[in-house]
């Protein structure tokens, strides 16, 4: 019969334990803040920037415990490298193209398994001596089972095709595997798949995916000045027509036009332009314009613009993306 006061582990294990998931957790964190930049799609942007802050407090909260458990506070400890190998493959997915694989990696793989093995570890930390760790944890689960329902539904608004959910089953699988030969977070294998969110536990608009897809929603025009607005349009026209002289007449100089957008836009016609997005950054905005053709891949490139004595002068042009459909 096993005794009222035994434990789930020792001291020293429980810290070990507590270590692997704050590895897990603080690399997520550092992951999901540098995809954000990386990611066109404003639903997986608005998804990744609200979870990145909820991870940075788990993180927090795990290295605070430490102390109490006889160990140094705020360390991170990987279980084994495979575990490594786990996180390091996740991170790889960082091409503008690769938003569907992104999310795979975090919500369909990682943060299902963070919970279902905050899950376990609750089943068996021992009520009477150890509930600071099991409200903490506790505290963990309920904000991943949110993430997770989140994440899935923004995912399955991404990956709208039946291509694009082929990718994202073949990358779940790999991670899988990767992660079932690690022994998972802690190396003591793969505990059961934890209870999906319930409505009862549906998040608020803080964490309401549905919302960040509206708010993704194409919008037909965008509130720009009219001078800026003449001022893109002439930019397009000139992109369209590969004209020199006119980009250097809307102050776009060789260098402005970054490598990648140059080689992107290099060989390919194009017929029509478009503004996708904008956004205003102290006296500047950001411009994502699209190129669309009916014979070759579409081009997204945001632009920076300054006002000038002369009006608005394009300051750089990025590479966004290319499609990987021809354009319609």
């Amino acid at each position: 019969m096993t005794h009222p006061l035994s434990g789930f582990a020792s001291a020293d294990e429980s810290a070990r334990l507590i270590r692997n998931y704050r590895y897990a957790v603080e690399r997520m964190m550092r992951i999901l803040g540098g995809w954000i930049a990386l990611t066109p799609e404003l639903p997986a942007k608005l998804l990744m920037g609200r979870h990145v802050w909820d991870n940075a407090q788990h993180a927090d909260a795990l290295g605070r415990r430490l102390p109490e458990l006889r160990a140094q506070a705020q360390v991170s400890e990987p279980v084994n490298a495979g575990f490594v190998a786990f996180m390091d493959a996740i991170e790889s997915t960082e091409q503008p193209a690769q938003t569907v694989e992104r999310l795979t990696g975090v919500y369909r793989v990682l943060k299902p398994h963070l919970l279902a093995s905050y899950d376990e570890h609750l089943r068996h930390a021992n009520e009477v001596y150890e509930p600071p760790t099991r409200r903490l944890l506790a505290r963990c689960a309920e904000d991943e089972r949110r993430h997770v329902s989140a994440g899935v539904v923004i995912l399955r608004h991404l990956a709208s095709t039946s291509a694009l959910e082929v990718r994202a089953q073949a990358w779940q699988a790999r991670l899988e595997d990767l992660l079932g030969a690690a022994g998972g977070v802690n190396g003591r294998g793969l505990p059961p798949a934890a209870p999906a969110a319930t409505s009862s536990s549906a998040p608020g608009l803080s964490d309401d995916a549905h919302e960040f897809i509206r708010l993704g929603a194409k919008v037909d025009h965008w509130p720009i000045p009219e001078d800026l607005e003449s001022a893109i349009r002439r930019l397009g026209d000139a992109l369209i027509a590969r004209d020199a002289e006119g980009l250097r007449d809307r102050g776009v100089s060789p260098a402005a036009l970054s490598e990648d957008a140059a080689s992107a836009l290099a060989g390919r016609d194009f017929a029509r332009h478009r503004i996708v997005a904008c956004a205003s950054i102290g006296q500047h905005r950001l411009v994502k314009l699209k190129l669309e053709s009916s014979t070759s891949a579409g081009v997204t490139l945001v632009t920076r613009w300054a006002r000038a004595a002369e009006g608005w002068r394009a300051v750089t042009l990025d590479l966004v993306s290319v499609d990987l459909a021809h354009s319609a």
